[in-house]
C-alpha cells in the first residue's frame, strides 16, 4: 500500500481524486479502490519542546539559567494533532512505501519529514521513500505530478535547512526574550520583551527610519534650466550640470546649495547662444517582468490595492485550495520549469475564456513566444505563481480574490508578447560655457505593455509617479531633432528653488521590499558582499506573518498606509545591542540556510557560530539595563510569562477558561436542580 503524506487535507484531497474510485473516506485519511491511502498533516503536528522539557527548573525565568541549549533536541505532539498523529502512525506500520506530499518548499518538505521521522520510520521504507511535488491542485497537474514522482533523499539538506531555521528561532527567540524580559523588569517595564531574528531587525528598520524623519531638517537647494530654441521656433529645456568648480557649494548628492551661484549661471546664459554638443539616440527594449513570487505580488498588490501581505498571502491560499486557479503560492520563485511552457495554450485559453478583459483592444498572445522565465536552472521544488489551466468565473470571486487573479493572470500572458521597443535620445549643450543636459523617449512599440493599457485612472497614476521617480525628474517630454553642432538660442534661463525631503515612512509594500531584498540595509560591508540581491528576512511563506506579529505585540503601528514603531518598540530596538537589531546577522544565516538547502553547506557550520554569538549576546544583556524602557507601559498593562511559542494559552488565560467553565457547570446544575423541585411539586 502506498501511503501520501499531504500537507494539509485540501491537498490531501486532490491526491485523493486522482486515485482509482471508489474512495473510501475514514477519519484522517480516504482510500482509494486499489487500496493505496491519503492521510495528511494539518500543518506542523509536532512542535520544538518548551524548555521547562528539558528541566523542570527552566519553568522559572532566571538568568542565570541562559543560554538555554538543548543537548538532544526534543519534539513533542501538539495537543489538538494528537488523534492525526494515531491515524498517521497505523498508517505508516501498513504501508509499504511513503510518499512525502508536503507542499513545495522548505518547511512543506520538514513538517512531513519530521513526522516520518517521529514515527521511527527506518531501513528500506525510509530510503524508498518519494517525494510528490504538487504546485497546482487541479486535476489534471496532480496527475502528471503524480507520474513525476522523485526520490525523498533528494530533499534532505532542504528539510535540513528548515531543521536548522527552526532550532535557530527557537534558540535565539526564548534565549534573548527571558534575557531582556527579565533586565525590563529591572527598570520597571512589567511586560513580555519579545525578540525574535527576524522580526526584531524588522522592526530595527522602522524604528531607524522613523528616527531619521524625525531628526531631519530641510534644506533648500537650487537647479538652473535653460529654454531653448531652434531655428524654427522649436522649443524645449535642459538642465544645469554643476562642474567640479562648484562643488564647494554642493552637498554630497551633488545639490548645489548657494542660491547666488545658482542665480548667477540665470543671468549668464539668458539670451545667449548654444551650440549642441552631443547626441546620442539608442534603440532600447524591455523585457516583460517575470511571472510574481508571493514576495513580489505582496508587493505590487500594496502599491495598487493597499492590500496588507497577510491579506494577500490568505486570499491567494483560497484562490489555490478552494478555486484552484493559481498554482502554488508561497513561492520565492520567478521562474518556470521549461517543460510547463508545453501548457502554454491551455493556460492562456482558460485565462481568456474567464478574463477576456485581460486582451481588450491589445493583439492576442503568442503561446509559442518564450521570455526568459522559464529557466530550469532557477526552478527546484517550486516555480513562479501562475493560472492554472481552469477557467474563471469571476463572478464567483471576492472583490480581492478577482483582483489578484488578474494581477497574476495579466504577468503570465505578459511573458507571450514581445518587448516593449523605444528610443533614447541623450542631448548634452553648452551655452556660456557650461553643461546641459536633457533626454527624451520616444516609444517604437508598447510589446507587453499595451495590456497595461486596461489599468484604470489611478493604476495609470501611480505608474506615472513612479516613471518620474525612477527618472530622477528628467525631461522625457519630445525634444526636436537635434544634430552635433547646431546653433540653439537660450532664450531665459530659470531658477528652481526645491526642498531637500526626508526619507518616507514604511508603508506595506516598501517594507516588505526590503524584507525581500535586505542587501540594501546590510550596514556590514564584508557581508553585503556575499549576499545576492534576492536574499531577505525570512521566507515568502514567514513575511506576511512576522509584520502581523510586530502588529499584535505593539511594537508597530499605523498612520493611513504609514507604518510607525511605538514607543515600546522604539524603547526595545535603543536597548538592544546593535547586531541584534540591524539585518546583518540574520540575512547572513538566511544566506547559510540557503547554501544548506544547496549541498554547499553542513548544518554544523550554521550551528556553531550560532551558539557562540549568542552566548556573546546573552553576557551583553546582562552587563547593562534597558533604560530606554523606563517609563514604557506594557501594551497589557502587567508581566505575564508566555511560552515562547505564543501558542498555548497562558497560565492567566487556563485559570479564566477553566473558571467560565466551572461558572457554566454550576449553572447548569443550578437549572437541573430547579427543573427537579418543579416536576416534584407537580407530580410528573
Amino acid at each position: 500500500m502506498i501511503l501520501y503524506i499531504a500537507e494539509k487535507p485540501s491537498l490531501g484531497r486532490a491526491i485523493a481524486d486522482v486515485l482509482p474510485k471508489p474512495l473510501k473516506k475514514g477519519d484522517g485519511f480516504i482510500r482509494a479502490a486499489n487500496g493505496d491511502c491519503v492521510s495528511w498533516c494539518v500543518g506542523h503536528l509536532l512542535e520544538q519542546a518548551e524548555p521547562d522539557a528539558y528541566s523542570p527548573e527552566y519553568k522559572s525565568w532566571k538568568f542565570e539559567h541562559l543560554p538555554i541549549v538543548p543537548e538532544t533536541w526534543k519534539m513533542k505532539p501538539k495537543y489538538k494533532m494528537r488523534g492525526q498523529i494515531a491515524v498517521l502512525r497505523g498508517l505508516v506500520k501498513e504501508a509499504s512505501q511513503l510518499v512525502n506530499a508536503g507542499d513545495p518548499d522548505r518547511e512543506g518538505q520538514l513538517l512531513v519529514d519530521e513526522i516520518i521521522a517521529h514515527l521511527g520510520v527506518k531501513g528500506a521504507k525510509l530510503q524508498n521513500a518519494q517525494r510528490l511535488l504538487i504546485s497546482d491542485l487541479n486535476p489534471q497537474a496532480v496527475k502528471r505530478a503524480l507520474g513525476q514522482l522523485r526520490s525523498n533523499r533528494e530533499f534532505i539538506p532542504l528539510s535540513t535547512s528548515a531543521l536548522a531555521r527552526s532550532r535557530a528561532d527557537w534558540l535565539y527567540g526564548m534565549n534573548m526574550t527571558r534575557a531582556y524580559t527579565i533586565q525590563g523588569r529591572k527598570v520597571g517595564y512589567q511586560g513580555v520583551l519579545s525578540v525574535g531574528r527576524v522580526q526584531t531587525p524588522v522592526l530595527g528598520l522602522v524604528v531607524r527610519r522613523d528616527a531619521e524623519i524625525a531628526e531631519f531638517v530641510s534644506k533648500p537647494f537650487y537647479e538652473v534650466l535653460a529654454h531653448l530654441a531652434t531655428d524654427n521656433q522649436e522649443r524645449f529645456s535642459a538642465k544645469w550640470q554643476p562642474s567640479e568648480a562648484c562643488q564647494p557649494y554642493m552637498d554630497e548628492e551633488g545639490r548645489v546649495l548657494s542660491r547666488g551661484l545658482a542665480q548667477n549661471v540665470v543671468g549668464r546664459i539668458s539670451g545667449q547662444n548654444a551650440r549642441v554638443e552631443k547626441v546620442v539616440a539608442q534603440d532600447k527594449k524591455q523585457n516583460a517582468p517575470l511571472p510574481y513570487s508571493l514576495s513580489a505580488l505582496q508587493i505590487d498588490a500594496a502599491k495598487r490595492f493597499g492590500m496588507s501581505a497577510k491579506s494577500v498571502l490568505d486570499t491567494c491560499q483560497s484562490l489555490y485550495e478552494k478555486h484552484k486557479l493559481i498554482t502554488y503560492p508561497r513561492s520565492d520563485s520567478r521562474y518556470l520549469p521549461v517543460e510547463q511552457h508545453a501548457l502554454a495554450p491551455s493556460v492562456i485559453g482558460a485565462v481568456l475564456s474567464g478574463a477576456s478583459e485581460l486582451v481588450t483592444g491589445c493583439e492576442q498572445p503568442n503561446a509559442k513566444l518564450k521570455s526568459k522565465a522559464w529557466n530550469d536552472k532557477k526552478v527546484d521544488a517550486h516555480h513562479a505563481i501562475v493560472p492554472t489551466e481552469k477557467t474563471a468565473n469571476l463572478s464567483n470571486l471576492s472583490q480581492a480574490e478577482k483582483q489578484l487573479y488578474l494581477q497574476i493572470a495579466r504577468q503570465y500572458l505578459m511573458q507571450f508578447y514581445p518587448a516593449y521597443l523605444y528610443k533614447e535620445t541623450q542631448v548634452e549643450i553648452i551655452i556660456a560655457g557650461g553643461l546641459f543636459k536633457t533626454k527624451a523617449k520616444q516609444e517604437v512599440a508598447l510589446g507587453w505593455k499595451q495590456l497595461l493599457k486596461q489599468s484604470t485612472k489611478a493604476d495609470q497614476e501611480r505608474s506615472q509617479a513612479a516613471q518620474s521617480q525612477s527618472d530622477d525628474d528628467e525631461h522625457l517630454a519630445n525634444i526636436p531633432a537635434l544634430k552635433k553642432g547646431q546653433e540653439l538660442l537660450c532664450e531665459r534661463g530659470e531658477l528652481l528653488e526645491k526642498q531637500t525631503q526626508p526619507p518616507k515612512h514604511f508603508t506595506d509594500a516598501t517594507l516588505l521590499s526590503a524584507m525581500t531584498g535586505i542587501s540594501r540595509y546590510v550596514t556590514d560591508s564584508e557581508i553585503r558582499k556575499i549576499l545576492k540581491e534576492t536574499d531577505g528576512l525570512g521566507t515568502e511563506a514567514t513575511r506576511a506573518g512576522i509584520i502581523e506579529l510586530l502588529f499584535k505585540r505593539n511594537y508597530l503601528t499605523r498612520q493611513g498606509k504609514s507604518i510607525l514603531a511605538t514607543e515600546v518598540g522604539k524603547g526595545l530596538i535603543n536597548s538592544l545591542p546593535q547586531s541584534a537589531t540591524t539585518p546583518d546577522m540574520t540575512a547572513l544565516w538566511e544566506n547559510n540556510l540557503d547554501a544548506i538547502s544547496r549541498k554547499e553547506a553542513k548544518y554544523q557550520s550554521f550551528m556553531e557560530p550560532l551558539l557562540a554569538s549568542l552566548q556573546q549576546l546573552i553576557t551583553q544583556a546582562g552587563a547593562q539595563l534597558p533604560t530606554s524602557l523606563q517609563g514604557v507601559k506594557a501594551p497589557d498593562g502587567g508581566f505575564k510569562k508566555r511560552r515562547y511559542s505564543g501558542k498555548k494559552a497562558t497560565s492567566a488565560t487556563k485559570k479564566t477558561t477553566t473558571t467560565k467553565v466551572t461558572n457554566k457547570a454550576t449553572s447548569k446544575r443550578a437549572a437541573t436542580t430547579k427543573k427537579a423541585a418543579v416536576r416534584k411539586k407537580s407530580g410528573t
